[in-house]
């Protein structure tokens, strides 16, 4: 195994509550780290490659999840800013038959018809489920939401987010905090689950293992979803305080896993096809969910695809071979921007530097992309590259940045006092927030 676990050095954790919200600092709240990003542990890098090449395919069913059948339980996780159905597709049409998941839809801007909300909630025609993330504090907003979602027959499966780690998230009670107040968690569920059921739309949650290790959810939340109604649940095996730092914690996947009789799906740091194999067989998950791994690298799903059935083939893209993509992908955007060409190659820009990461092109020509305005600049800088150019095999299924240590977790005031939320709590939480409703 390629996990290395460090002990929590003896640096405090502080807590400090003002009159707007209570902030968690947690210096070393990260203690697994990932010998592929850690110069100290390389050798450990070679070792889990050679067990890795020369290990067995664990056992790979289809998963149901209530009425939709997932012949390969590989899921694209949902990303703002990344999974609108442009990018789903590139990933469905290298990837195995499984949910690949819209960016998170905010309940509120939905209930308010933000005409932006509205946009990332279409999908392309040739997407065979089509799945919507929610996210949401209220839970009476939430099921309006889901009324929405419902009425106007715009999913076949919905998610929602209690995963979601960053400040302006959680310092609202929302994504990753929200299930330390277990009846707020609760409610939202039951509420989801009664709406989406009337019409056989299943319903899961993403999770994470909690605030910090001393608040930790991740198996009071998936007892939870499992009893209200909940199909499955995505566990991303890290703390809100340890951000997207180290490596995850894939035991957390394996625990959750034998304490539930809903499939489990299991999420972070698959980097590479080898990745989500090994996390299938360390943990015993029903599937796997793949978020950052993927980024400029849609083609990973090919590779999940043979690697679970046994086949070592990969994609090795040449650089020729990336800008057809590229080209591809600004195309699909221009549609999904309804014909505005420099919205979408805006938008392309982050794609961009994901699709080139690894290959030796150089500062100019990644600024270059980053000036373009228009498909016939994006095509120009393509017609550039160098087609011949292949990716260097040191960042090859590598993660992509190290960020070690956790981040300062900002959540409502006194939110770590009880488990269960006042009255003066919700009205604070369940006030307008301008934010909420607009993106």
């Amino acid at each position: 195994m390629f996990r290395t676990f460090f002990p929590v050095t003896s640096e405090q954790k502080t807590t400090v509550s003002n009159t707007s919200e209570t902030i968690i600092t947690a210096p070393h709240e990260t203690d697994v780290l990932d010998p592929r990003t850690d110069a100290s542990h390389t050798s450990t890098d070679a070792a889990y490659a050679a067990y890795a090449a020369g290990s067995s395919v664990p056992a790979i069913r289809p998963v149901q999840i209530g009425p939709i059948t997932v012949p390969t339980p590989v899921v694209l996780s949902p990303m703002a800013g990344v999974t609108n159905w442009p990018f789903r597709v590139l990933c469905e049409e290298y990837g195995p038959d499984g949910l690949y998941v819209a960016e998170m839809i905010t309940a509120r801007a939905l209930v308010a018809r933000n005409p932006k909300a509205f946009r990332l909630c279409r999908f392309a025609p040739s997407e065979k489920i089509r799945s919507l993330q929610l996210y949401g504090v209220d839970p009476s907003i939430v099921e309006q939401a889901a009324h929405i979602v419902v009425d106007g027959g715009m999913a076949d499966h919905v998610d929602l987010n209690f995963g979601c780690p960053v400040p302006k998230v959680t310092r609202r009670g929302g994504g990753s905090a929200l299930p330390w107040k277990t009846d707020l968690f609760r409610e939202l569920i039951e509420r989801v689950v009664r709406v989406c059921g009337a019409a056989n739309i299943p319903v899961t949650a993403k999770i994470r293992v909690g605030i910090d290790h001393e608040h930790e959810t991740f198996l009071e939340a998936g007892h939870i979803a499992q009893e209200e109604g909940c199909a499955a649940v995505t566990l991303h095996a890290r703390t809100t305080a340890e951000y997207y730092g180290g490596h995850s914690d894939w035991s957390r996947i394996g625990e959750l896993t034998a304490a539930l009789d809903i499939p489990v799906f299991g999420n972070g740091d698959i980097w590479g096809a080898d990745d989500a194999v090994e996390m299938v067989r360390q943990t015993g998950c029903a599937g796997v969910a793949i978020g950052r791994g993927c980024q400029g690298r849609p083609w990973l799903f090919a590779d999940i695809r043979n690697a679970f059935a046994g086949n070592p083939a990969r994609v090795d893209p040449t650089l020729g071979e990336v800008g057809r993509v590229i080209e591809r992908h600004a195309e699909l955007l221009v549609e999904f921007y309804d014909g505005d060409e420099r919205m979408a190659v805006h938008d392309l820009r982050k794609h961009v530097a994901w699709y080139l990461k690894g290959y030796p092109v150089g500062g100019s020509t990644r600024r270059a992309f980053m000036e373009c305005e228009s498909l016939d600049d994006v095509r120009r800088e393509i017609g550039l590259l160098d087609p011949s150019m292949r990716m260097s095999e040191r960042v090859r299924d590598k993660p992509r940045g190290r960020v070690r240590f956790a981040k300062k977790v900002h959540l409502p005031y006194g939110w770590l006092d009880s488990r269960v939320t006042t009255h003066e709590q919700r009205q604070t939480l369940f006030g307008d927030d301008p934010m909420d409703a607009s993106y």
